[in-house]
């Protein structure tokens, strides 16, 4: 009997959170991966044809973000992931939040551009994600986030 296929929601802002999840992509190797971005052409950049497009948001639009979250439950329920992964900003955060509130496990690993703190969704990644990730070493703490090298 052939093993299950861990099922992977990878998803991420455009620009270098998506640059820091592209460059994960062999970790993915083996799994049944769907990826979501709020860029549509980056899908097709990296050659990815049945990726999702996430509504941009941020902290300064209350509406986008409700929207957002509204669209990331959908991706979490429709494709029922085992385990949903971001490296950031609120998309990815509200892709993470939708994960816990289904049960699966979640993954947060913040941007390596948050050189002095952790960015906003970072900390209330902290909350959420089963595994809380930073990628420099003096921002890790014993409770989380935690440091395992970074991926640039």
């Amino acid at each position: 009997m052939a093993e299950k296929k861990l099922k992977v929601l990878a998803a991420s802002s455009g620009g270098g959170h998506w640059e820091q999840l592209m460059a994960m992509r062999g970790a993915f190797e083996g799994c049944d991966i769907v990826f979501a971005t709020t860029i549509p052409g980056l899908l097709a950049k990296y050659g990815i044809k049945d990726g999702l497009v996430l509504p941009d948001c941020s902290r300064d639009s209350i509406t986008m973000s409700i929207r957002c979250f509204f669209s990331a439950f959908s991706i979490v329920i429709r494709h029922k992931p085992d385990v949903v992964i971001s490296t950031g900003a609120a998309p990815g955060l509200f892709c993470l939040l939708a994960g816990k509130l289904t049960g699966k496990r979640t993954i947060w690993i913040d941007s390596v551009a948050n050189v002095e703190k952790l960015s906003l969704s970072g900390k209330l990644a902290g909350h959420i994600a089963t595994l809380w990730l930073t990628q420099w070493q003096h921002l890790s703490r014993p409770d989380g986030p935690h440091y395992a090298g970074a991926v640039l």
